[in-house]
């Protein structure tokens, strides 16, 4: 298997603070330190897939393309679906530890690091 490390966009590399208008527009910075991190995962020998409902249109995934161009992150690709990696890095994930049980109160608890 290739080794890939999968980043959501919004709330991952895309500060994503304001509100959500529309695919083409991204308004907030990126994520503190979110550039660096990428470059040393890139670094240790790893590609970088960025993944957003954004780039399900030509026009989303050029706005993400022109977001990552413009604050000079580097990535290997950008897809709008799952693609196969070792790790997914994304803001709105629970990390299943193996007991499905505990996941209806994990849900109901859930909130997202950027909304707490």
């Amino acid at each position: 298997m290739k080794r890939t490390v999968v980043f959501d966009f919004d709330g991952v590399i895309h500060s994503y603070k304001q509100r959500y208008v529309s695919a083409e527009v991204i308004p907030d910075e990126p994520v503190e330190g979110i550039k660096e991190a990428i470059h040393s995962i890139r670094e240790a020998g790893y590609d970088v897939v960025v993944v957003s409902s954004r780039a399900s249109s030509t026009e989303g995934k050029k706005a993400i393309e022109e977001y990552l161009k413009k604050y000079k992150i580097q990535v290997d690709d950008i897809k709008w679906e799952k693609v196969p990696a070792i790790c997914y890095i994304d803001d709105r994930a629970i990390c299943f530890q193996g007991d499905p049980s505990a996941l209806l109160s994990q849900i109901r608890s859930f909130k997202p690091w950027n909304k707490k």
